[in-house]
């Protein structure tokens, strides 16, 4: 069976799941890789085929987007030109994290495409949402990567078709430890902003992985390094605690180990505001923003700020299993 796997490559996030799901795959036929997006730092140990453009966006250092470089990174023309392009035809099945272009070419194509995504779980109205504003933005989230069915990924299995979430192998292997650290994950926020407020707190050492960094420094008790996929997960592993944004699987993970964790969602980022609400249902402490009440709010959460009880275990070969024999019966599936 011929395998199409397509990623989002926006983020880290997709990446770092796609390398636990892949060695499933291969089991299962042969598996050609595509990303689009090029805002990640995490690589796949396996040859990628198809490397595309897509549609994503900047991270900013204001706590947002930066509008005016992601329009500027926009080749529309490219896009749908890889649309067309793109074989999906060739392939008995075309499993999809919430990737643009074989999304369509598949919609387009007519071929059945599978979601394999956090962003799918949104897919269910059991799944907590935030009341919008934007009525676009829930509209992006659903019609951005269109499949015909579906699995998808949450804090908590909202729905018959949610899983919790894929953690990394080596998070599972790495052993615990606390070493009174905290590690800190912001990549919307400049190097600068958050250095302030944690000079200010001088007895703890702070681990800031950088989006905008290409080279590690110290800034007194700040220790500032470019996003390295093994640093970040033994400082993870061995912290007292995780500050990141309203993302999936580093929250995911800091609650699978039992750290506690505070996320602070970019700003006017849909998904990441429903990820907000639905982890602070959980007992998380969320903030919507890095302001003069910053530094109080870190004070509180360092002191008073607890672990949850959550139980993430190891389902992904179980997942993959019904993805190709129950998700997909009606596709070819001699290998």
């Amino acid at each position: 069976m011929k395998i199409l796997f397509a990623i989002q490559g926006t983020g880290n996030g997709h990446l770092s799941r796609a390398r636990e799901i892949i060695p499933y795959l291969i089991r299962h036929g042969e598996l050609d890789l595509l990303v689009s997006g090029n805002q990640n730092e995490v690589q796949l140990p396996h040859l990628v085929k198809f490397k595309k453009n897509g549609i994503g966006f900047t991270f900013g250092k204001n706590g947002g987007i930066d509008l005016i470089d992601s329009i500027k990174q926009l080749k529309p023309f490219n896009f749908f030109k890889d649309i067309h392009q793109l074989p999906v035809e060739k392939y008995d099945l075309v499993i999809n994290d919430f990737e643009p272009v074989s999304a369509w070419a598949c919609k387009i194509k007519k071929i059945p495409c599978i979601g394999l995504s956090h962003q799918a779980s949104f897919l269910s109205p059991r799944t907590p949402k935030i009341e919008s504003k934007d009525p676009f933005s829930p509209w992006i989230l659903k019609n951005y990567a269109p499949v015909t069915s579906k699995i998808g990924f949450h804090f908590q299995a909202y729905d018959t078709f949610i899983k919790t979430p894929v953690i990394r192998s080596l998070v599972r292997k790495n052993g615990l430890s606390n070493k009174g650290h905290i590690t800190v994950y912001l990549p919307a926020y400049s190097d600068e902003i958050v250095t302030k407020f944690f000079n200010r707190i001088p007895e703890i050492e702070w681990h800031v992985f950088s989006k905008h960094s290409k080279k590690a420094y110290y800034a007194n008790n700040v220790s500032i390094q470019p996003i390295h996929n093994l640093a970040f997960i033994e400082s993870l592993c061995s912290s007292d605690g995780l500050i990141t944004n309203g993302g999936f699987e580093s929250p995911a993970e800091a609650m699978y180990l039992k750290k506690k964790l505070m996320v602070i969602p970019m700003n006017n980022q849909y998904e990441q505001l429903c990820n907000a609400k639905a982890l602070k249902m959980m007992g998380i402490t969320v903030l919507h923003k890095i302001d003069d009440a910053f530094h109080n709010s870190l004070l509180n959460w360092l002191e008073y700020a607890c672990p949850v009880n959550v139980n993430y275990y190891d389902t992904v070969e179980q997942t993959i299993e019904e993805l190709i024999y129950k998700t997909a019966p009606n596709l070819k599936l001699a290998i």
